[in-house]
């Protein structure tokens, strides 16, 4: 019976890390419908909204794992405790960073809209070519200029948004990504090793996926 009981703590401990990294993969998939005015938002709008409900969620499931059960106190509790709080600090850091990322665009782009000073007009057609032919297709040009006629904005104030846009987006992909990723990692390992082989000791190798990802993020930028 001992033994049944293990095994069936370690499949829950596992079960909530693979279901906190699927949540977490969520954002990444969530669509949120863009206006023509906004389309140079639509690159993270998805996981804008998305991430905030999932923060919540995992939130309270950690919480629901603390009361209802008895604090963790067994080698792999601790172990799956570690990596599910690392995931949740690390989601709600990289959700701060989109954030100040997507109000930072609409800071540039003047929302909420204020009427165009005429001092900086849009330049003119002639002007808009001089300035982008170099690098895009006259097909691409064309879909530019609609788009940022859409937006109320220059081609080039629309390229440069979104420019941020994308990269914000390529940012909380990777987070997203290496989150979930080491989570199922450390749901595999909780799983797969007898509950005395899973423990937290001295060294990096014995601690979670993304405790270690953490700690070398801080050494980098040290």
């Amino acid at each position: 019976m001992t033994a049944d009981r293990t095994h069936l703590a370690r499949t829950e401990l596992a079960g909530l890390l693979t279901d906190a990294a699927q949540s977490v993969s969520g954002v990444l998939t969530t669509e949120y419908p863009t206006s023509a005015s906004r389309s140079y938002l639509h690159p993270v709008l998805g996981a804008l909204s998305a991430g905030p409900r999932v923060i919540s969620e995992l939130n309270d499931r950690l919480e629901e794992f603390v009361i209802e059960e008895p604090l963790p106190s067994t080698p792999a509790g601790l172990f799956t405790l570690a990596s599910y709080a690392s995931a949740l600090g690390w989601l709600t850091e990289s959700l701060a960073e989109l954030t100040a990322s997507v109000d930072q665009i609409c800071t540039h782009v003047g929302i909420p809209a204020e009427p165009p000073d005429p001092a900086f007009a849009a330049p003119s057609p002639a002007e808009q070519d001089d300035e982008f032919d170099f690098a895009f297709s006259a097909l691409e040009l064309a879909a530019i200029r609609t788009a940022a006629e859409a937006a109320g904005l220059s081609p080039g104030d629309y390229v440069e948004v979104l420019s941020r846009s994308l990269l914000a987006a390529s940012r909380i992909t990777d987070a997203c990504t290496e989150i979930s990723n080491g989570l199922l990692e450390d749901a595999a390992y909780v799983l797969g090793e007898a509950t005395d082989h899973v423990w937290i000791g001295e060294g990096p190798n014995n601690l979670p996926t993304l405790v270690r990802s953490l700690l070398a993020r801080m050494e980098s930028a040290e």
